[in-house]
């Protein structure tokens, strides 16, 4: 954002209406334009990489060394290569390897190319071995790092407003067609930046530019190399009935039932955090070692893919709702213990994002429900999407609209029950959580500084 000159201790503060007009924020606009174009071409590569990799790990490395089919161990040594990957990334490159995803989503302040590596190296082991987590938080912070990288190099003494608006416009720009639309990746990024007040629209246009150039980019790169575009879309739903009154008693039963597990998944995953810091190599393998054995046991269990367990779940979102006749009561149980373990474990120690774990959490608990008399199938998977996001993000907004924007039309017939429970899952989640320990005075609050 253009530099306001330095006035009196009184004087008012800047005019966005004014700093919109000038010839700077059209400059600022041009640049965000720019940066959009190289960070989502890298942003897409990125996607593109783990898309490979994992069926390579998973389907093809077992068949070259003999192996008729994948066996049902084989994510075991995978998972503890990850792990010791990711341990090693953390412990002894630059950064702490991205943002901790125990914590929930957090946008703030951008990384230090020196740190970019770690956060590249340490997502990628994380999401091609199979850890429970996604490539958002991952794309967010090396959006954020690349561009304002750029916007250094071409001029270092580049005001640090300046550096920080084009670092947010770089994680717009990365994640703009990842969760299905733009505008939800902006809210997204709105949302959890804690952005608002008056200069509010001054700093969100560049972003939504640079997401749209971004999309655009997404979709042509998908059209060229005709691997799509690696956004959260999900195709031939079943119908959406009209929400009925039980439906609407139902919300806060989804609503409070999502508190308690995304606080008792939250709880769990940072105390193993400290015991994974104390010792972050092995304890980073044995945490992968985990989530293996817990993939395992889900599919001798029942019978289904181990990939259900494994993975952010991004792409068995649409597959889990369309098949849901094919999963019982039993499985859909069993699914929603080991992911929700195996979500732990990986936020404990790997590196990624905690949203598409959380969404398939809620999904599958939703499905589960909707067993219940009085509760439809598509009103339970969408409600439980959006009362676990709440939960583990702490983002109403995004939670909702997350949950409707996922299922297009059918969405838009569930938004109410979704609300109602988005908003019962939110307040009991604060509820819940125990207020921080209060700060000692004179010390300020430890925060990444903008690079």
């Amino acid at each position: 954002m253009p530099d306001a000159k330095a006035g009196p201790a009184d004087a008012s503060p800047p005019d966005p209406l004014t700093i919109l007009r000038s010839r700077s924020y059209v400059v600022l606009l041009v640049m965000a334009a720019l940066v959009g174009v190289p960070v989502s071409a890298v942003a897409f590569g990125f996607l593109a990489l783990v898309n490979e990799l994992q069926p390579i790990l998973y389907t093809d490395l077992p068949k070259a060394m003999g192996f008729h089919g994948t066996p049902p161990w084989w994510p075991l040594p995978l998972l503890g290569v990850g792990g010791l990957l990711v341990g090693l990334t953390v412990q002894y490159l630059p950064g702490p390897g991205g943002h901790e995803p125990s914590g929930g989503l957090k946008a703030s302040g951008t990384f230090t190319p020196i740190e970019l590596p770690g956060i590249f190296f340490a997502a990628l082991a994380t999401l091609a071995f199979g850890a429970v987590l996604g490539p958002e938080a991952p794309l967010i912070a090396l959006g954020g790092g690349l561009a304002a990288g750029a916007v250094r190099l071409v001029k270092r003494d580049a005001p640090e407003q300046v550096t920080a608006m084009m670092g947010a416009a770089g994680s717009f720009a990365a994640i703009s067609s990842l969760l299905g639309s733009p505008l939800l990746g902006a809210f997204l990024l709105m949302e959890a930046s804690g952005l608002g007040g008056a200069m509010l629209a001054l700093v969100l246009v560049p972003g939504l530019l640079a997401a749209g150039i971004g999309a655009l980019i997404f979709v042509g790169l998908g059209s060229w190399t005709g691997l799509g575009t690696y956004s959260l879309a999900l195709t031939d739903l079943p119908e959406a009935s009209t929400p009925t009154v039980a439906e609407f008693g139902w919300a806060l039963v989804v609503g409070l039932s999502a508190a308690f597990v995304g606080g008792g998944i939250r709880w769990l995953a940072v105390r193993l955090k400290t015991q994974v810091e104390r010792r972050r190599v092995p304890a980073t393998v044995v945490m992968g070692l985990v989530v293996a054995g817990l993939a395992i046991g889900y599919a001798e269990g029942t019978g289904k893919q181990a990939t259900d367990v494994l993975y952010s779940g991004q792409s068995a979102l649409g597959p889990l709702l369309t098949q849901s006749t094919a999963y019982s009561i039993g499985a859909l149980l069993l699914l929603v213990l080991c992911k929700g373990l195996a979500y732990c474990a990986s936020l404990s120690a790997f590196r990624g994002g905690p949203v598409f774990p959380g969404m398939f959490v809620g999904a599958a608990g939703g499905m589960l429900l909707s067993h219940a008399p009085g509760l439809s199938l598509v009103a339970g998977f969408a409600m439980g999407v959006g009362a676990m996001c709440a939960a583990m993000l702490r983002l109403p907004l995004v939670s909702v609209l997350l949950a409707t924007l996922l299922l297009g039309a059918e969405g838009l017939t569930v938004m109410p029950l979704v609300i109602v429970s988005v908003v019962v899952s939110h307040v009991a989640s604060a509820r819940l959580t125990p207020p921080p320990p209060p700060e000692p005075e004179g010390e300020p609050r430890p925060s990444r500084q903008q690079s």
